[in-house]
């Protein structure tokens, strides 16, 4: 395909052409030039940590003026401790090893021929994200490793700090040889530039909306091209009769502990009927000691009037806030029920002392990911295993629960025949 640029096509067309053209190249580079090149990439965030955070300052500026949300002035502040975690991330990705071109067994063979699969680049990622500047150089950390080009298109709030680090990578690609275009930068600010972006499939092989579920809904409502939806807040948590508080309790606190994007948050608790009410009392005023508010379906409010109410609403909605809410449930058969009814879809837990409970649990709730007596709280950085995670999925479409390397990636079949006909 022969692209021509035109000097008057949206800036979202002509950002997609170039990172079509660059992605041709980069699919075929080395993968030990991509990596040096994210290696690149951290080295020279790290030496403009000043410049970064000084043009995150007028934004936070700005957006205060504004009245912009708590949540989101949260989101978009940085910090050096926020830098220093997403270089150690870029770090981590540029020494993993080369994600692509694994050679894999295939099921399909023919005869007097031999099949095999390999992973490769999907070729050009739209990353459309709400504040979280540091996210941009993560989601291009990911693509360069993994051989796709990257668009970005960040929110208003965070216009300053996006073209600052924009402009640190791809100043870093630049010197290590790469095809500019790999990171693009979209910085038109008005609502069509996304609509612009999304609907570009003939350059554009995957979106990756990150932020509150009115982006994520939006984006999948306007794209043509294949989604991956993200997902963030309003994991379940079934406490069952047999577990201990002190085991609840600490899921709920350390689920919220990621920041500045507590992914995988408790943010609804389901209880037995039959739970003490002394138990509950206790753990609503430790939670409420750590700074949480508490909030209850009818019947909780009723036996305690100390409860905020929890409307209807917000059974099936994230809060993105310190706050969790409490509801009655017969059994773990209703947990599950209303689990799969109202949850995001990608981590929920049970705390059960049963392994029947559990099992009956993990096969039937319909999310990503279960988590049994553990609590789900994210990284994207962990210190065990070999992979680094940009986010989490619900979707059973493309890839499902962990956003890592390797979703990034499609397969390629390649069948090597003997010449024979």
């Amino acid at each position: 395909m022969t692209v021509e640029f035109l000097d008057d096509y949206p800036e979202p067309i002509t950002s997609a052409q170039r990172a079509y053209q660059a992605s041709l190249k980069l699919g075929l580079t080395k993968g030990a030039d991509r990596s040096r090149a994210v290696l690149a990439m951290a080295q020279a965030l790290e030496r403009s940590f000043d410049d970064i955070l000084e043009a995150n300052t007028l934004d936070l500026e700005a957006s205060r003026e504004m009245a912009v949300p708590e949540l989101i002035l949260d989101w978009l502040k940085l910090t050096p401790t926020r830098l220093e975690t997403t270089v150690d991330i870029l770090q981590r990705l540029g020494e993993l090893s080369d994600p692509l071109r694994r050679v894999r067994n295939a099921d399909y063979q023919l005869e007097d021929s031999q099949s095999y699969s390999q992973l490769m680049p999907l070729g050009v990622i739209a990353f459309i994200y709400e504040a979280f500047p540091d996210l941009g150089a993560i989601a291009a950390g990911f693509c360069i490793k993994t051989g796709n080009t990257l668009i970005l298109k960040g929110s208003t709030e965070a216009s300053h700090s996006n073209a600052a680090i924009a402009d640190v990578l791809q100043n870093a690609i630049a010197e290590v040889g790469l095809p500019s275009g790999c990171v693009e930068l979209i910085t038109a600010e008005h609502g069509a530039s996304v609509r612009d972006l999304v609907i570009q499939d003939q350059y554009v092989n995957l979106v990756i909306p990150y932020g509150r579920s009115s982006l994520v809904q939006q984006v999948m409502r306007q794209s043509t091209c294949p989604v991956l939806k993200s997902a963030m807040g309003n994991c379940y948590l079934y406490w069952s009769l047999n577990s201990s508080l002190e085991m609840v309790r600490w899921m709920i606190i350390d689920s919220h502990q990621s920041e500045p994007d507590p992914v995988n948050a408790i943010e609804k608790v389901l209880i037995h009927r039959q739970a003490l009410p002394s138990s509950l009392a206790v753990l609503w005023n430790s939670l409420k000691e750590k700074g949480f508010e508490i909030k209850g379906d009818a019947e909780l409010v009723e036996a305690f009037p100390q409860l905020h109410l929890a409307k209807e609403n917000e059974w099936g909605n994230a809060y993105l806030t310190r706050t969790v809410a409490f509801k009655l449930v017969d059994s773990l058969e209703g947990a599950i029920a209303w689990i799969n009814e109202y949850s995001s879809g990608h981590a929920d837990c049970i705390m059960t002392e049963s392994y029947q409970e559990s099992r009956q649990f993990a096969l039937g709730v319909n999310s990503a990911s279960t988590y049994i007596n553990a609590s789900p709280r994210f990284s994207r950085n962990p210190s065990r295993g070999d992979s680094v995670f940009l986010g989490m999925s619900n979707q059973k479409g493309h890839r499902r629960g962990f956003i890592s390397l390797e979703t990034l990636t499609t397969v390629k079949h390649i069948v090597q025949g003997n010449g024979r006909f």
